[in-house]
């Protein structure tokens, strides 16, 4: 049997703290979600000033990102490149902002972000996933 690493609530608290302090770094009010590898929630934060719709955008780029391990800027240059037919995938949100969290080449999880740019909303979600690794 496969043993292999796993987000715990501390994991989550870790990855969550530092995408924040990115999003206060640059004054950036933001939903920042943390999914499961089947992309389920985890952990939830919408910083004040961010909207409900946010808080469903950074659901669905994580999900994505988890689900596909993939990240989500992936989807959009696909689409972007013409693959039109990328839109009928099933739960994609081919939007950048979600990516996957891969350790030991297997991927536990995911971080989707939504509140300002899409670049930017990486930006937050790679803060995030580095903490895991300091």
């Amino acid at each position: 049997m496969k043993t292999r690493a796993m987000l715990t609530l501390e994991d989550c608290k870790k990855i969550s703290a530092a995408a924040e302090a990115e999003a206060r770094n640059n004054n950036w009010s933001v939903c920042i979600a943390i999914l499961d590898d089947g992309g389920h929630l985890l952990h939830l934060v919408r910083m004040d000033g961010a909207t409900p719709a946010n808080a469903r955008i950074a659901l669905g780029k994580g999900r994505t990102a988890a689900e596909t391990r993939r990240s989500t800027a992936m989807w959009e240059e696909r689409i972007k490149g013409g693959r039109l037919s990328m839109l009928k995938m099933p739960g994609v949100t081919p939007v950048q902002g979600g990516l996957p969290i891969v350790v030991e080449g297997t991927c536990i999880g995911a971080v989707g972000v939504s509140g300002v740019q899409s670049h930017e909303d990486e930006q937050i979600a790679k803060a995030g996933i580095a903490a895991l690794d300091a």
